[in-house]
């Protein structure tokens, strides 16, 4: 302040903020309504709201997020608990909820959990709720058959590819009808059997796949081969592929997912066993490449997009009316994508 009583300039280059008085004074309302808008509060006509929110761009206004939390309760960001993101399915879900978030007005706070144990999982919940979010995904937690496991309460939660036990909201592709349909195809083209190459045990999405494969060819009175397990990399597939090959009866193969499938062709390959002369093959997931492998796959693709957009509807409405879900289980179905590495058995196989 100025010996004369006036306020002195700002420092050269330096400016403050714009504040919600200045956002009112543009926008030609009170700064009760600048609140109203910034808090989502609904009770502003559309007109009043398009012109606070454009003077709030033209003036690069950004609300104080821990006034806004005070006011409304909320901290407008979402939780999300992954575990292998190696996995494709986990890094492609993971990838969809962050662009179904992106569609809000929400953020999302991202926590890695190597291994899949209760303490892991008590302390990711612990982690994300001292940095407040409103709500949490949990991607495919296979913890949580433990029945003794319960999740700290208070808060929302939809869990992706993992409550065998129902406790929660879910997501999840439909497993059994994604196998259904790549065994059927096979049956189909006329393969008398179907041998599996699965993931891991320990995997919901594995199993589900592995119990539907062993259902359907039960119910269609097929021969049910041993299954083979793989890791989910195409390394595994090509060691299992091995010993695929060096069975005469392995006409068909469903594998766990595309990138075991493609560690099996390279196997049958270098076998000498053609694909799909010999051997048909069928993978799961649908990965971008696999229409480029050698020969193109025959897969199941999963629309992760979509299992994004489920899990961030659920967990929002339950953030925002405070009830649960009508629904436990959201299924994504699945469809079979036909390319070449499939065809009716060999004349006399």
């Amino acid at each position: 302040m100025a010996q004369d009583g006036r306020r002195k300039p700002a420092a050269a280059g330096r400016t403050r903020a714009p504040s919600m008085a200045d956002v009112a004074a543009l926008a030609g309302v009170s700064a009760q309504t600048v609140s109203r808008v910034a808090n989502h509060r609904t009770n502003v006509d559309e007109a009043t709201r398009e012109r606070v929110v454009n003077a709030m761009r033209m003036l690069g206004y950004r609300p104080n997020t821990a006034a806004r939390a005070l006011a409304t309760g909320r901290f407008r960001t979402i939780g999300v608990i992954s575990f292998d993101l190696q996995a494709y399915g986990n890094a492609r879900t993971l990838e969809s909820i962050v662009s179904a978030v992106q569609d809000t007005d929400y953020s999302v706070n991202i926590v890695t959990i190597k291994d899949q144990t209760e303490q892991a999982v008590r302390e990711a919940f612990e982690r994300l709720t001292t940095q407040a979010v409103d709500g949490i995904i949990l991607n495919e937690a296979q913890i949580l058959d433990t029945p003794a496991l319960r999740l700290p309460s208070g808060l929302p939660v939809v869990v992706n590819d993992g409550d065998g036990t129902h406790r929660h909201a879910a997501v999840h592709t439909d497993q059994a009808e994604g196998a259904r349909l790549a065994v059927r195809h096979l049956l189909d083209l006329g393969h008398r059997t179907v041998h599996h190459l699965a993931g891991p045990q320990d995997s919901h999405p594995a199993r589900g796949r592995a119990e539907a494969w062993h259902r359907t060819l039960k119910d269609a009175g097929c021969p049910v081969p041993p299954v083979v397990y793989g890791d989910w990399t195409a390394e595994s597939g090509y060691r299992a592929g091995r010993e695929l090959a060096a069975r005469p009866d392995a006409g068909a193969v469903f594998a766990g997912n595309d990138q075991m499938a493609l560690g099996l062709i390279r196997a049958l390959h270098d076998a000498g066993r053609e694909v799909p002369g010999d051997v048909s093959v069928v993978g799961f997931d649908n990965v971008a490449e696999s229409g480029y492998f050698l020969p193109p796959l025959t897969t199941v693709h999963q629309d992760f997009e979509e299992i994004g957009r489920q899990a961030v509807a659920l967990l929002l409405d339950q953030i925002h009316t405070g009830r649960p879900p009508e629904a436990a289980v959201t299924s994504v179905a699945p469809r079979l994508v036909v390319r070449g590495s499939t065809a009716p058995p060999a004349p006399g196989a």
